[in-house]
């Protein structure tokens, strides 16, 4: 549904690693494009100004999303121009900020992008949190970003594979005789990052006792598994294709491909159950000519009807908690965010990744060649 790169659900990951899990492309253009959005019919003071912000997205049917769920709406309210650009990326926040043309005021990026790029450097401005609405948890904040989409890394399976037989977290993932069938999961070859949440579950690991991650362990779960494992995918296309062609009948995906797979009949279903919950976010380069306009338009795009008009556009999820009184409840049944689906999810852990990320991948690989 949308112009699509590599590895992330929204974009492609560097060979730096730098996107580290970004959000998901294509996109599904919605079934209910009908249906009436909720309108947000004014804004604080705090939000509104003069000239213009610049914007990095992830383009294609995400832009187009965006375009009408808020670049409008703020352009109207706020009398502030949102000129957009596709192409979003890390390593060009980098370049930008280190020869001093920034040409970005804000980009979408992954967490830990935004987070492992500070990490080698001083490359971003802070949040003025002073301005976002109080729906907006705590865990969606972070001092140098802001989050502003969900998305959730979870199983999917063909539901005639099993004899109306339904896989339920990752140790039906991992029992061949229950359920049978060739697998595919997340490989490292365009800088993905290993599955290994997944391979301490299926081994017994509590969800919330997944952090910190028992490396060994998890390489001895993966075991189990590697002989039934006939693709380490690394774009978000490949684990669909494989379902759609009956070449697995599981694989691990981003929960927003599926739509695509469904709406073409596909019998094929989602089990979120401890899937890992992902974020995008908003970082602004450091040095943005218009800081300011990109603080206030953060603060806009994450209020509860915002937000909303998002999740009708996209199947991902939304970081406002009151968002949910203005998405209606079929729609709600597909997204991350909702609660009864949120409640089965892991919340992925960006800190640890960061830390461990460049040991964890160089074992992997070593692994999948031995």
């Amino acid at each position: 549904m949308r112009k699509h790169r590599l590895n992330t659900p929204f974009g492609r990951r560097t060979a730096l690693g730098l996107l580290g899990t970004g959000l998901a492309a294509p996109f599904v253009r919605p079934a209910n494009a009908q249906a009436a959005w909720p309108e947000v019919t004014s804004i604080p003071d705090a939000l509104k100004g003069t000239g213009e912000v610049r914007i990095a997205t992830f383009g294609g049917t995400m832009q187009e999303t965006q375009q009408r769920a808020y670049f409008e709406p703020f352009e109207k309210l706020s009398g502030i121009k949102v000129r957009a650009f596709p192409g979003s990326d890390p390593t060009k926040v980098k370049a930008m900020v280190e020869t001093g043309n920034v040409e970005w005021d804000m980009a979408q990026l992954s967490r830990g992008s935004i987070m492992n790029l500070q990490k080698r450097g001083d490359y971003f401005e802070k949040i003025d949190y002073d301005l976002v609405d109080s729906g907006v948890d705590a865990a969606y904040r972070f001092e140098y970003g802001l989050e502003m989409l969900v998305w959730a890394q979870v199983l999917a399976y063909r539901t005639d594979a099993f004899k109306g037989a339904v896989p339920k977290g990752w140790a039906d993932f991992w029992d061949t005789k229950k359920f049978p069938g060739d697998r595919a999961m997340v490989g490292t070859s365009a800088g993905g990052w290993p599955e290994m949440e997944f391979a301490l579950m299926a081994a017994g690991v509590p969800p919330e006792k997944v952090y910190p991650i028992d490396i060994d362990k998890a390489f001895a779960s993966y075991d189990k598994v590697k002989k039934d494992v006939i693709k380490w995918w690394d774009t978000g296309a490949v684990p669909i294709q494989l379902l759609t062609d009956r070449e697995v009948t599981m694989t691990t995906v981003w929960n927003g491909r599926m739509a695509a797979l469904q709406a073409a009949g596909v019998p094929g279903e989602i089990s979120w159950s401890q899937g890992l919950l992902k974020r995008d976010a908003w970082g602004i380069p450091k040095g943005a000519k218009n800081k300011v306009n990109a603080m206030k338009f953060a603060a806009y795009s994450t209020m509860a009807i915002p937000q909303a008009r998002v999740a009708l556009g996209i199947p991902y999820g939304s970081v406002n908690n009151k968002s949910n009184e203005y998405i209606p409840a079929e729609r709600l049944k597909v997204l991350p965010s909702a609660p009864d689906i949120k409640s089965q999810l892991v919340n992925y852990d960006y800190d640890w990744w960061i830390d461990n990320r460049e040991a964890v991948v160089n074992r992997f690989n070593t692994w999948l060649l031995s």
